[in-house]
C-alpha cells in the first residue's frame, strides 16, 4: 500500500472513502472479514495488524474471560492499557449502557503480566517481556 501509512484512514469517515484504500491492499490483505458496524479506528488497526505495523494480543482475565486487543509493534505497556479501556468500556457501553469504570481504582489494585512477569512500568516496550503478535496477557 505505497503512500499509505497507518493512522491515515483516521481521516476517513465514510464506508465510501474506505473503498479506493481498500481496493489497493493484495488479496490475501482482503478485509471481507470486517463486521458492516466497524468503526474507522478498527478498520485502521485491522489494516495496521494485516501490513505488520501492529500486533493483536488475547487478553485474559480473571474471570476467564478472553478478548483481543491490537497495539503498535512498538507499543508500551502505556499503550496495552489504553486499548484495553478503550475495549472494555466499548464492550460495557454496548451491554449495559453508560456505565463509569474507574481506570485509577483498577490499575492501582491489578496489574497486567505475562508468564512470570508483571508488567507494572508503563513505560517499558512490550517487546522487552517477549510479547509477540498474538500472545496471551493475563489481567
Amino acid at each position: 500500500m505505497s503512500g499509505v501509512r497507518r493512522g491515515d484512514l483516521g481521516t476517513y469517515f465514510r464506508r465510501s472513502q474506505f473503498e479506493p484504500l481498500v481496493s489497493t491492499l493484495p488479496y490475501e490483505h482482503s478485509l471481507d472479514h470486517v463486521p458492516k458496524n466497524e468503526t474507522v479506528v478498527g478498520t485502521d488497526t485491522l489494516i495496521g495488524v494485516k501490513l505488520g505495523s501492529a500486533i493483536r494480543l488475547s487478553i485474559l482475565k480473571l474471570d476467564g474471560i478472553h478478548f483481543e486487543v491490537t497495539v503498535p509493534n512498538n507499543g508500551k505497556v502505556r499503550d496495552l492499557k489504553q486499548s484495553i479501556m478503550m475495549y472494555v468500556d466499548s464492550d460495557e457501553q454496548s451491554q449495559l449502557g453508560h456505565r463509569h469504570i474507574s481506570w485509577k481504582h483498577v490499575w492501582n489494585n491489578f496489574c497486567l503480566s505475562f508468564g512470570k512477569e508483571k508488567l507494572v512500568d508503563d513505560d517499558a516496550r512490550l517487546h522487552d517481556f517477549g510479547i509477540r503478535n498474538n500472545d496471551e496477557e493475563k489481567k
